[in-house]
């Protein structure tokens, strides 16, 4: 089995984090979310990724010099524009020659869905995609896709505001296609699969698509981004270790419901609540960090406040004894 993983947005919302570095790069607890990516897939039988990028492709390919990761072997497809979603697919699979059955992902979703299943049941049904569908209290920010009783889409609805949502199961971003998908995207230009392509196809009933209520969060928003890391602490999905082995951290330091990576300092009678700090941050004596991100090598000054969802830049500093409340630092235009 081979899989396509789309990497190449720009991650707008998560600036100012990925001024520099791809979103799927950005560190989940102790490795890069693309490895918790394609470890998932390759725990599902997929032994070769197509990376479609964009983006950065140097921060991949510097990474992975031996094209493996998470033990599963690594093609890289770089766009020589944006293409769009279906695009995209489209330029990587001819790339690497992919056909037959394959699956597609985008590469800022980590979920436990039972991939294994999703491909079994595209096969007993004649359909050219399958989509995985989730549900989220508000649907409005997503692809929202009812079905029948046979899972055959009835329709695709992107991105309808809240109160017009035909169902708040929505496009979960795990696809099994076939061949026949590829022959219905049109060369030479970006086109959409979610507004072109599944609809033609939801036309010609030839879109399938599964329930699944396996953990599932887009981390595309320091929100989720934030939700996605404390999860895997706090026993939610995992249990792993929440503060790195080469952090250090003050005696007298307060870390609650937080990651504290690899290298990050925090200093005495500092409090780190409901936060994450990347490699190398540094959160000086006095000072407090809640429901925020600090990004590679930001500081917090000694008794400075940083709260309310901000997120701080690789290398930012706030002053000590000022406060940052629900702000992005350096500020940027998202």
């Amino acid at each position: 089995m081979r899989a396509i993983v789309l990497v190449g947005g720009f991650g707008t919302r998560l600036r100012p984090l990925t001024l520099h570095t791809p979103k799927q790069m950005l560190p989940v607890v102790d490795r890069p979310m693309i490895e918790r990516v394609v470890g998932w897939l390759g725990s599902h039988g997929v032994d070769e990724v197509v990376l479609s990028l964009g983006y950065r492709p140097d921060a991949f390919l510097d990474r992975y010099p031996d094209d493996r990761c998470a033990g599963v072997r690594m093609l890289y497809a770089v766009e020589p524009q944006p293409l769009d979603t279906a695009g995209a697919i489209a330029f990587a699979a001819a790339e690497a020659g992919v056909r037959g059955t394959f699956v597609v992902v985008n590469g800022d979703v980590l979920t436990d869905l039972d991939l294994t299943d999703l491909v079994a049941f595209h096969h007993a049904n004649p359909a050219e995609a399958t989509i995985s569908l989730t549900e989220v209290d508000d649907p409005s920010r997503y692809g929202v896709v009812p079905i029948d009783e046979s899972g055959r889409v009835e329709a695709f609805v992107e991105k309808p505001p809240a109160d017009e949502a035909p169902s708040t199961w929505i496009n979960g971003g795990t696809y099994v296609c076939d061949t026949a998908l590829l022959e219905r995207i049109p060369a030479g230009r970006p086109v959409s699969i979610e507004r072109e392509v599944f609809p033609a196809m939801v036309a010609d009933r030839a879109l399938y698509a599964r329930h699944s209520d396996a953990y599932w969060v887009d981390t595309g928003t320091p929100a989720a981004y934030l939700t996605a890391q404390l999860d895997l602490v706090d026993g939610t999905r995992g249990a792993e270790p929440a503060v790195a082995s080469s952090a250090v951290v003050h005696p007298d330091a307060t870390i609650d419901h937080s990651v504290v990576m690899a290298r990050a300092e925090v200093g005495a009678n500092a409090e780190v609540r409901d936060s994450v700090l990347l490699p190398g941050a540094r959160v000086l004596p006095g000072a407090r960090v809640d429901g925020s991100v600090v990004g590679v090598g930001a500081v917090v000054g000694s008794g400075a406040v940083v709260a309310g969802l901000s997120v701080l830049g690789d290398g930012a500093s706030v002053p000590a004894g000022t406060s940052v409340t629900s702000q992005r630092v350096p500020d940027t235009d998202v």
